[in-house]
This record gives C-alpha cells, sequence and structure tokens, in this order.
C-alpha cells in the first residue's frame, strides 16, 4: 500500500478548469495517494483560443499555470506545467482554416517559442510537441517534424525535457537522434501515451496493467501516466485520475517496490532533474 513516504506521480494529464472538473480531478488523485502532477496544457482550440500568432498561446499558457497553482494547494507534493503546442493543430490550421503547411508550421514554432519563455523563466518545466498520430500527407508530416526539431533546439538551449504526442510504435531511434542533435540527451524526450516498451526516448506508459507488466519486466527508465483530458464530452476518455495511485498500489501489492520507486523517484530525476521525495517532505 502507498504510505506518506511513497511519491506517486502521474505524468501526463489535462485539466479543465473553466469546462469541466478542473481541481476536483485533483482531490480524487490526492485522496488516493498521488503526490505530484505534471499538468500539460489542453490543446488551444479546446480553450477557445485560434491562434492566428505565437502570442495568443500566452492565454493557454497561463490558464494552464493557474491550474497547477490550485493543485499545489491540495497535493502533498507538487504540481508542473508542461507546457507547448498539440501537434494534431496542425490539421485544424491546414483541413479547417486554409493554411499552407508552411504557414501552420511557423505559427506552432511560434507557439513553442513563447511555451519555451515560460521554461526559462522557471514557470513551467518542460516543453509539449510532436507529431500527428494518424495519417497525413508528405508536405503536413515534414511540417510537423519541423516544429518537433525547434521544441529540441529550445530543449537542448533551456536543458529541459520534451514531451512528445506521436504516433503509436516502439521504436522512436531517429527521433531521439534528433534530440541528441539538437543538445538534448535522448533521455530527456519523453513519449507520452507509450506501450512498456520503446526504444530511444523515455516512454510514459499509459497505467493500464498490461503495459505496466511490460515495463516492469524490462526494467529500463519510465513514468506513469493517465492521459487524463477532463472533457465533458468524452467523461469516459482515456484514464481517470485516481488510475495512478491505483496501479501504484497494485504494483507494491505484488511486491515491484522497485518499479515504483524507478517510475515515481528515479526516472523524474532523470528525465526533468526533479526530487519528488525532496517536494514531498518539504509539503
Amino acid at each position: 500500500m502507498i504510505d506518506d513516504e511513497t511519491p506517486v506521480l502521474d505524468n501526463h494529464l489535462h485539466l479543465d478548469p473553466d469546462n469541466h472538473r478542473g481541481i476536483e480531478a485533483v482531490r480524487d488523485f490526492a485522496r488516493l495517494g498521488g503526490t505530484h502532477l505534471l499538468i500539460v496544457n489542453k490543446p488551444s482550440w479546446h480553450l477557445g483560443i485560434e491562434a492566428e500568432t505565437g502570442e495568443d498561446f500566452r492565454a493557454v499558457f497561463e490558464r494552464t499555470i493557474d491550474i497547477v497553482t490550485a493543485a499545489n494547494e491540495l497535493l502533498e507534493g507538487r504540481a508542473w506545467p508542461v507546457l507547448g503546442v498539440h501537434p494534431g493543430l496542425i490539421s485544424r490550421l491546414v483541413d479547417d482554416r486554409g493554411f499552407e503547411p508552411d504557414e501552420a508550421r511557423d505559427l506552432m514554432q511560434a507557439g513553442i517559442d513563447i511555451a519555451a519563455e515560460y521554461v526559462e523563466s522557471d514557470q513551467a518545466l518542460a516543453l509539449k510537441s510532436g507529431r500527428p498520430h494518424y495519417d497525413v500527407d508528405e508536405a503536413v508530416w515534414d511540417a510537423s517534424n519541423a516544429v518537433m526539431r525547434h521544441a529540441f533546439e529550445h530543449g537542448g538551449e533551456l536543458g529541459c525535457a520534451v514531451q512528445l504526442h506521436a504516433e503509436a510504435t516502439t521504436e522512436m531511434t531517429e527521433v531521439a537522434a534528433w534530440a541528441e542533435d539538437a543538445g538534448m540527451p535522448a533521455h530527456t524526450v519523453v513519449k507520452h501515451y507509450a506501450s512498456g516498451r520503446l526504444e530511444g526516448p523515455t516512454p510514459s506508459v499509459m497505467s493500464d496493467t498490461d503495459r505496466l507488466e511490460v515495463a516492469v519486466e524490462r526494467g529500463d527508465p519510465f513514468l506513469m501516466e493517465t492521459d487524463y483530458i477532463d472533457d465533458p464530452d468524452r467523461p469516459g476518455a482515456v484514464l481517470g485520475p485516481k488510475t495512478v495511485p491505483r496501479r501504484v498500489n497494485w504494483l507494491l501489492e505484488n511486491g515491484h517496490d522497485d518499479a515504483v520507486r524507478n517510475a515515481h523517484v528515479e526516472t523524474p530525476e532523470l528525465v526533468y532533474g526533479i526530487s519528488t521525495t525532496e517536494t514531498l517532505e518539504k509539503a
């Protein structure tokens, strides 16, 4: 069972403070023993922002920082913001708003530039980028890769991690090499919504038992997440905020104490340079 000295981190979830559960989801997480959160900004258009310039993303980032501040009032540990531009925006720009792929690339890179300002000023922990997880034409794919590599450039300059939303795969060594070319160690690239096996970046494993069993058996660095989306139109989508604490209990009950330490203490420090134990003690 989770005790008072066990950090429990959900590495990737979204909260909507205005239109759905918001801080109540944090209460659910904390009640079951959750202590730390990495809160990723929702896609800009989900918050009513149809960006025309990079500066337009600032309202999305500020709202995310607001909910992180509120979450910190409830958690025994703490929360951090992860800020960036959802890669699915490129399809919205090209297919719905008539942008050319290179115009969409430039706008999304400008949004990443604004997110990087928050990392540089220590208001955010890491960046978010990636590429579509669905089929797109070559021009959109190339533009998306350019946006992702732009995020890696900031990651290399700032010494921060980059979380990726990308296609389902167990092999992203080329992407990890791009990050290293930009000055980022491969392990500071995090693939969110990952399976238990991934070559290249660090996997942020979706917290179902099948995927976790694979990650535990491999013994490599990994993180745990829910990708909770806090969407009133999709209340059962992905995993709920109680899931990571429940899965940590399940791991502990099955004797996987080392795996819990791996996912909730060692890998967060390796990837983000954060100490979940020290922040828990200080709380």
